[in-house]
């Protein structure tokens, strides 16, 4: 992830290098981090307050700021004291949709709830949890730029697991694959008002009406 917080540094180096790098480090006290990301690997900083260690390597376990205690080469991840905004299991999100392949399709989570969120979040929807009833694959549900709302399912291996069977949840906004235009839902139809085009969606049931 590009905000990451990276301290990775190479054993090969020589002592006199390794100091350099250490003090490049302390610039990055008070970033702010997001669970999950990488803070460093155990050869190198003690995990503390705030982090846990994963396959020997460092990661937040909260929101908030880095502090790198050099001295005794100590990480940790102090919360922020205002609210936050992350996804959990069983909250409703609402993101973009910035990749879909024939079985998965990647969402770009930008509300959970009615706020923005509290950092970078992508999720997942399977094609196994687009809809009740069977989905041959997910370009029938979902394309690229659609807006879609759905339920996190699981947060397993920090990966936001999403679903949208629900009849609120979906689509609710898309545009025309031929001609951009917004498409307008016609009954069970989603098709454009430009250029007539007719394409499927897995559609929330409030599709083109929601607020965002």
């Amino acid at each position: 992830m590009g905000a990451s917080v990276r301290f990775f540094c190479d054993h090969a180096l020589d002592w006199a290098t390794i100091d350099v790098s250490v003090m490049s480090k302390a610039r990055s006290s008070g970033q702010f981090v997001v669970p999950g990301e990488k803070l460093g690997v155990i050869e190198e900083f003690v995990p503390n307050a705030g982090t846990y260690v994963e396959d020997g390597t460092i990661h937040a376990k909260n929101v908030g700021y880095v502090l790198m205690d050099l001295a005794n080469k100590k990480v940790s991840v102090y919360p922020v004291s205002r609210n936050v905004n992350v996804p959990s299991v069983g909250s409703v999100a609402v993101g973009d949709v910035v990749g879909v392949q024939s079985s998965m399709a990647t969402v770009r989570i930008r509300k959970v709830g009615r706020n923005f969120t509290s950092g970078f979040f992508s999720g997942l929807i399977h094609v196994s949890d687009v809809s009740f009833t069977y989905t041959e694959n997910m370009f029938n549900a979902f394309r690229v730029g659609d807006l879609v709302r759905a339920k996190v399912i699981s947060d397993k291996n920090k990966t936001y697991h999403l679903s949208t069977k629900e009849d609120n949840l979906g689509v609710i906004y898309a545009f025309c694959s031929q001609c951009g235009s917004l498409l307008s839902s016609k009954g069970r139809r989603i098709e454009c008002g430009a250029c007539g085009n007719v394409e499927r969606r897995k559609a929330a049931s409030d599709y083109g009406t929601s607020v965002l």
